[in-house]
């Protein structure tokens, strides 16, 4: 896929990315300004850097939680993916014919 260059701003400055998906990069754009005015308005009086530092650990915790979520996910639907072949077993076993 082709890179294009893209400008966005976050946080009050410009920055140019290559992106293979604009859509997708101008989202993320958006969320991670979306973070770091969140972070300033909780914590005004902090020089940017530090509201930067705090929004990238908001924004690693929220990827942590959906991550978890994702794992929790997995490991419920191979259990009943476990407990169905069990009773598909079960009931050959018992249905011999």
């Amino acid at each position: 896929m082709e890179k294009k260059k893209l400008k966005i701003k976050i946080f009050d400055k410009e920055y140019s990315l290559l992106v293979e998906n604009e859509e997708i990069a101008k989202e993320l754009a958006i969320y991670v300004n979306k973070v770091m005015e969140e972070t300033k308005d909780e914590l005004p009086d902090q020089p940017a850097q530090t509201i930067a530092i705090i929004a990238c650990l908001n924004i690693a915790y929220d990827l942590f939680i959906e991550k978890n979520k994702n794992r929790e996910f997995l490991i419920q639907a191979s259990d009943k993916v476990k407990k169905i072949k069990l009773l598909l077993s079960d009931q050959k076993t018992a249905d011999p014919s």
